[in-house]
């Protein structure tokens, strides 16, 4: 099973924050701002026919090295100024080079640069309640929780209600509609479906649309397409298909300009084989 290795990834962060709760030394949660991570989804674009969350990500499973020459300090900048909606900072070390540290530093440059207050998500595989008790020690707004990885609507609610309690968002990430059903079970109100299945780690972008379809979003609930979301007129079938929002993250980063790539790509100037 796939998720096993990324729940394994996990294990040795998990038990340093167990010894530092028995000592008292975790963190203190986040004091700052968290700017509101729904609201930023649920605005009218400002560009583009929906908001987009991009991604800053440096390395994957499926594609390997990614894009290293940039810190994360210089993509949220050239994001920010691209457009985006909020940022996801991919914070897992094992597979993505990811660093928990990503997220102070990104909220400090956005924060210098005096523009608009980008909400933070914390992409990882998050499935403990001291990894969100962790994740509240940074200025994240919103983390992400995988139904595949916590299958039990109980302990899903529960994360997402800790999540809140400290002032983030969860988003909840299915892959089909027995995920959903239990996402909705849970009471989760932001919806991510992902086009890449993480089993076979196959792309199918018709899967999300089916499922939006067939299951349309609920009063409240806020919706984005994750995965495959590679040219304008993807995001343009991802908005007629009843989605408020699209993450992007490889499309941006891989040729290492990704403020322009974003720039691009919400212009409509962008086609899949500028990628």
């Amino acid at each position: 099973m796939r998720l096993e290795r990324f729940r394994d990834a996990k294990a040795g962060e998990i038990e340093v924050l167990r010894r530092a709760e028995v000592a008292g030394i975790l963190p203190k949660p986040w004091e700052g701002p968290r700017p509101d991570f729904a609201a930023a989804l649920a605005a009218r674009p400002s560009r583009g026919p929906l908001n987009v969350v991009a991604e800053y990500k440096r390395a994957s499973p499926s594609k390997g090295v990614i894009c290293e020459a940039l810190d994360v300090e210089a993509v949220a900048r050239q994001y920010a100024e691209a457009g985006a909606a909020a940022l996801s900072i991919l914070t897992e070390e094992e597979w993505f080079r990811g660093d928990l540290a990503f997220l102070a530093r990104a909220s400090r440059v956005l924060e210098a640069a005096g523009g608009p207050e980008l909400p933070l998500l914390r992409k990882d595989f998050i499935f403990d309640a001291l990894q969100v008790r962790a994740t509240a020690a940074t200025p994240a707004s919103a983390l992400l929780l995988i139904v595949r990885l916590t299958p039990e609507a109980q302990v899903l609610r529960a994360l997402r209600e800790q999540a809140e309690s400290y002032g983030m968002a969860a988003v909840v990430e299915v892959f089909d509609a027995d995920d959903l059903a239990l996402a909705r079970e849970s009471g989760a109100r932001i919806i991510q479906v992902n086009a890449r299945d993480l089993e076979s780690l196959k792309v199918d972008r018709e899967a999300p649309l089916a499922l939006i379809r067939e299951h349309p979003p609920l009063p409240g609930e806020i919706w984005i397409a994750a995965s495959g979301m590679d040219s304008f007129a993807h995001l343009a079938r991802a908005a007629d298909a009843g989605y408020q929002a699209a993450l992007v993250g490889t499309a941006l980063m891989a040729r290492g300009e990704p403020g322009a790539a974003l720039a691009r790509l919400l212009a409509g100037e962008a086609t899949h084989a500028d990628y």
